[in-house]
């Protein structure tokens, strides 16, 4: 039982973090129906900066307060800046192909998540890199039971308040309200006075922040990050956006906690090899029967 207890833990932990990046690709997709495949990639960049940012300050070895602090810092720091760079990239290539048939903006995403594999491959280099230790490893539960270290409470430190910060955006400003009109009906929302752009590029900006965020979080939680991190990470919380419904918030977060205990129970149970093909058996058994994902709405297409 506590092994059992253990790997739902790893898979919690794991999950919240899978959930915070599939945010960005379920906010994408509910504005404006692009899957936004340079997400993961994104995350790279921000990893990248996050490991500069450590190396540069001196920020290993220092103390505890500090190591917070320091940890904040760099969670707003990664997160202008992936947030920024997801803005760019939105004004750049995604704007101008908004009328475009619905297959130019999603090969353009692929191309834009290449563009930024080989600006990480540049800055990281070919090779894993290991991401500095700064929080310690002891056991906050004491004892040899169940071990809940620092890594573990910072990843729900940091992604359960942001989570709920974005539900309350969404639901409780002017903003967030302005976002749901937009995803209903961009047309109509611009008939009465909404700045759709401007909106669209907000969304941009709070995906790409969360990003940052979560690049953070996966430096000092794995302490290994590479060029090609992105794709595998995209990819399951891509899948996690599905598996809740993708456009829906809170089904990416049902989505991310699903996957990440199905990958933790199966890597535990049936072996690491087995995992990736657990996850998309059980997304493939769900989608059959719940086309929409577990918290998703069914639509019926206008024609």
């Amino acid at each position: 039982m506590q092994f059992f207890l253990q790997q739902c833990l790893i898979g919690i932990t794991n999950g919240a973090l899978v959930a915070l990046v599939a945010l960005g690709y379920t906010m994408v997709y509910g504005i404006i129906r692009l899957i936004n495949f340079a997400h993961g990639d994104l995350i790279m960049l921000g990893a990248c900066l996050a490991l500069t940012l450590v190396t540069a300050s001196g920020l290993a070895g220092t103390g505890t307060s500090a190591t917070w602090l320091g940890i904040v810092l760099l969670v707003a720091a990664c997160g202008l800046f992936c947030g920024g760079l997801n803005v760019a990239v939105d004004r750049v290539v995604y704007r101008p192909l908004r009328s475009a048939p619905k297959l130019a903006p999603l090969v353009s995403a692929i191309g834009v998540s290449f563009i930024f594999m080989n600006v990480g491959l540049f800055w990281l280099g070919p090779a894993d890199r290991s991401f500095p230790e700064l929080l310690p490893t002891t056991n906050l539960l004491g004892g040899e039971g169940l071990q809940f270290t620092a890594k573990d409470l910072l990843v729900l430190v940091v992604v359960v308040p942001l989570m709920a910060a974005l539900s309350l955006l969404v639901r409780c400003t002017r903003l967030g309200k302005a976002m749901r009109a937009v995803s209903q009906d961009p047309t109509a929302a611009a008939l009465v006075g909404v700045d759709v752009d401007r909106v669209i590029a907000f969304t941009f900006f709070v995906g790409g922040f969360l990003g940052g965020a979560a690049s953070v979080i996966y430096g000092l939680y794995i302490n290994t990050i590479s060029f090609q991190m992105g794709f595998q990470n995209g990819l399951y919380a891509f899948t996690a956006a599905v598996l809740g419904g993708i456009g829906s918030i809170p089904g990416a977060v049902v989505g991310g906690l699903v996957i990440g205990l199905v990958r933790a129970l199966s890597s535990a149970y049936a072996g690491e090899r087995w995992t990736g093909a657990i996850v998309f058996a059980i997304l493939i058994v769900i989608l059959v029967f719940r086309p929409e994902g577990l918290l998703g709405r069914s639509t019926r297409e206008k024609v």
